[in-house]
């Protein structure tokens, strides 16, 4: 984590500490995640149109298909298919680098840290 983060960090654990979340709106409810309110109101329309045709950003695609992959691998009795999986997922990672893309795995991301878990259980089923 940079420095940045870790004072953010700190001062969301002291808030948090002092009391400051305790009474705000919504506590103890779950979050509306098809809310559209910070989306400005002139691309609401075409955001939503989107949504519901089943559209995701690469990006968001991307993740999805390495998690499916990493789904696979995590249940694959047979050495042959978790071989089979992994080759997938090298070709994954090449095709996006080839792109120009990348699945942005930074060492400082939470993603990447269950990545690694996630592969490091797999390699310990051998």
């Amino acid at each position: 984590m940079d420095i940045f983060a870790l004072i953010a960090e700190q001062r969301i654990q002291d808030a948090e500490k002092e009391g400051a979340f305790d009474n705000l709106p919504g506590k103890g409810r779950p979050l509306d995640l098809e809310s559209d309110a910070a989306v400005p109101e002139e691309l609401r329309m075409a955001y939503t149109v989107l949504r519901n045709a089943g559209y995701v950003p690469p990006e968001v695609a991307d993740r999805r298909e390495l998690d499916d992959l990493l789904d696979l691998l995590e249940r694959c009795p047979e050495e042959r298919e978790k071989v089979s999986q992994m080759r997938r997922l090298e070709a994954l990672v090449f095709r996006l680098n080839r792109q120009g893309r990348s699945l942005a795995l930074e060492a400082n991301d939470a993603y990447y840290a269950r990545v690694l878990a996630r592969v490091g259980r797999i390699k310990g089923r051998k």
